[in-house]
């Protein structure tokens, strides 16, 4: 009988639905992950399982070497199943789960022969775990093969041995810039920093992975000094300052508890293996049940809830974009960047060559392969005469806040469009309803609202309006996921969803500005409540004219008064970051923040005053229907504005909070500062409790 054949009998009594076994011609043998009725591999607590019975029959009579790979194509493995997670800490099982795990990759670390990680694809979280526990690491040169440990980024840290392993391999210092980052790495980081023992094409990837289970390698000297080094007492303590430094940087302590934990675990705890083990497992089992962590895994679930939204059928493949200003320019190179055809069109081609010189930009920092920028660049095309539209599947006009300006443009571009073409208009506060008059085709027009900066903003707003068909909204949410966004259906109201629950925020953070309360102290209180930038810096950010043009829009809607204050900045050459001046004055892309005196004490509402009319303004959105439900609403929110991810969403956070004792103060801001922040509708929603 063949070695193939009695390796398929020796594990056929396991019975196994997720792991198949595979014994090559040269010994080795190969375990292949293809996890039963899923389409992406993920370390649920039956993998493991599956996954340890294995091991313990492999220990019994070992091969030459074993290699452990994929057998989907999507990629090797995305982590631990999220949602079992989940269950878990509902259940108090976290430290059972942890353990478990744990108990699982150091049995496979103990096997009396030569282990291999073959990666491709996606090594995400569990999946980067389980090959730290292997002997030696190969990658695939192509370019999906990401390799991370993003666990910090759902409010804990690796606890299947990751945090242990990974500094004894490549050294504490870059074994944190991993862990506390979340960042993943390509193959060749992978490769130099000493993760991977080699990279080679996917077609090899397996041979390459036995060769090395029958021959083996000897890390370079300096790799393994840095995992031995690094690692003892006095460095230890030596480091972690540092380390904690760099955090505090970047998070406060008490909003995201999990990098501070990681770094005293592993100052504090030396010795063996499974004494390291011990204090990661307590370590992470108690950052599983605090409300970070249970908000991050939620916000994680909002997010795939929002890659969920739409098909895969967009229909889309030249775009055709007007308006060469800030926001059309960058919408354009992004789709060129993601792969599309795109024409770009402005009065002047002036204009143009401004936004085609900040494409440039863009692709020498996203295509890192100088040889490839030619052809993603060439893509992108100046169509000053706007012959683009007539071959467009998708015309996204980014022109000036003018309604009338808007219908225009329609009336002229619209005839000369493709009968399945889609119009949408970038706008950001216009109601469609006011847009949509003398449009032929309704039912294909719509709005895709991005984000200021386009390339580092994931959401993008689909707006509605009655006439919109259906398809509509799943081809352009289709086309959203193609250029790597997070797609949000919002109706068609004034300021839709995000600059509606936005600019209450922004307003009121003017007028506290405007009463002499520096800027500095009103952007510091609501970076204290979790916000990633101050409201002051927001504005001059967004731009004084952009906002005042939105005040415009809303004020009238929302029933709130714009600050003198924001019309009179709004001016060439004071209009924020960038003229160089505005409420702040800025020096190379920065904001120069005058110091606050030592003995400033700001009002003690003044975070109250921030962000409760936020919370407000949420409500009646999700009281007047302009998402579907509270989910989509904290999705939106968390991925338009940034709004804290660790309080879950500006609902989620009311819940948590409890929406009497909010109401209770909004009604005390109200008889002290004015009917600005009277309740509005939908307080009583069972939605908040």
């Amino acid at each position: 009988m063949a070695p193939h054949d009695t390796a398929l009998l020796r594990f056929d009594g396991l019975r196994a639905r997720h792991w198949h076994a595979e014994m090559r011609a040269d010994g080795v043998l190969v375990l292949s992950l293809d996890r039963a009725g899923e389409t992406v591999n993920a370390l649920s607590q039956d993998v493991l399982i599956e996954l340890d019975a294995l091991i313990e029959r492999i220990a019994i009579d070992p091969p030459k070497g074993v290699v452990l790979r994929s057998a989907k194509a999507s990629g090797f493995i995305a982590g631990a199943d999220i949602k079992e997670f989940q269950g878990f800490d509902e259940t108090g099982n976290v430290a059972g789960a942890l353990k478990r795990g744990q108990q699982v990759f150091q049995h496979l670390a103990d096997l009396p022969c030569p282990t291999v990680a073959a990666i491709h694809g996606f090594c995400m979280g569990g999946g980067t775990e389980l090959a730290l526990a292997c002997d030696y690491r190969v990658a695939s040169k192509d370019g999906s093969t990401r390799i991370g440990l993003p666990e910090v980024q759902l409010g804990i840290y690796p606890g299947w041995g990751g945090s242990v392993r990974l500094p004894r391999l490549i050294g504490a210092p870059a074994a944190f810039e991993m862990m506390l980052t979340g960042r993943a790495v390509s193959a060749s980081a992978a490769r130099a920093s000493g993760l991977v023992d080699k990279v080679v094409e996917p077609a090899v990837l397996v041979d390459a992975a036995a060769a090395l289970a029958l021959h083996g390698r000897k890390r370079p000297f300096k790799q393994r000094f840095m995992g031995w080094a690094t690692n003892l007492w006095p460095a230890r303590q030596a480091i972690a300052p540092m380390l904690l430094k760099q955090v505090a940087r970047k998070a406060r302590k008490e909003h995201y508890p999990a990098p501070y934990s990681l770094v005293a675990t592993w100052k504090a705890t030396g010795g063996s293996v499974e004494r390291q083990l011990a204090a990661e497992r307590r370590s992470v089992t108690k950052l599983a049940s605090t409300p970070t962590a249970r908000n991050l895994i939620r916000v994680f679930f909002l997010q795939e809830r929002l890659k969920s939204v739409g098909g895969k059928d967009h229909g889309i493949q030249h775009v055709h974009v007007i308006g060469a200003g800030v926001m059309g320019g960058d919408i354009a190179a992004w789709a060129a960047y993601k792969g599309f055809q795109v024409t770009l069109n402005d009065r002047e081609q002036r204009f143009i060559d401004v936004a085609m010189g900040r494409a440039g930009e863009l692709l020498a920092k996203r295509v890192r392969d100088e040889s490839k920028r030619p052809e993603v660049a060439a893509r992108l095309k100046s169509d000053v005469a706007g012959d683009g539209v007539a071959a467009a599947d998708l015309v996204i006009e980014a022109i000036i806040e003018n309604p009338e300006a808007k219908r225009d443009l329609y009336a002229v571009i619209e005839p000369r469009m493709k009968s399945d073409a889609l119009l949408t208009t970038n706008t950001s506060s216009i109601p469609l309803v006011d847009l949509r008059d003398g449009i032929q085709r309704p039912a294909q027009f719509g709005g895709l609202h991005y984000f200021n900066p386009v390339a580092l903003m994931p959401l993008v707003e689909i707006v509605q309006h009655d006439g919109m068909a259906p398809e509509t909204r799943e081809r352009l949410a289709a086309f959203c996921k193609a250029i790597g966004k997070l797609p949000v259906p919002v109706a068609g109201t004034p300021g839709f969803l995000v600059n509606r629950v936005l600019f209450p925020y922004m307003l009121e953070a003017v007028t506290a500005w405007s009463e002499g309360i520096p800027g500095a102290a009103i952007d510091k209180a609501a970076v204290r409540f979790g916000m990633p930038m101050g409201p002051i810096e927001l504005v001059d950010t967004v731009g004084l004219d952009v906002a005042a043009g939105v005040g415009a829009e809303l004020s009238p809607f929302l029933g709130l008064t714009v600050p003198p204050a924001l019309a009179k900045q709004a001016e060439p050459g004071k209009r924020g970051k960038k003229d160089g001046q505005g409420l702040y004055k800025w020096e190379d892309g920065k904001a120069v923040k005058p110091d606050l005196p030592d003995n400033y004490q700001p009002p003690s509402d003044l975070e109250d005053r921030l962000i409760l009319p936020m919370l407000n303004e949420a409500v009646a959105c999700l009281h007047d229907g302009v998402v579907a439900d509270a989910e989509l609403l904290d999705a939106g929110v968390i991925f338009g504005t940034g709004f804290a991810p660790f309080r879950g969403g500006p609902i989620q956070y009311i819940r948590q909070t409890g929406a009497d004792a909010l109401l209770e103060r909004l009604k005390q801001l109200q008889a002290r500062h004015g009917d600005r922040f009277a309740p509005r509708p939908g307080w009583e929603s069972a939605a908040l409790r």
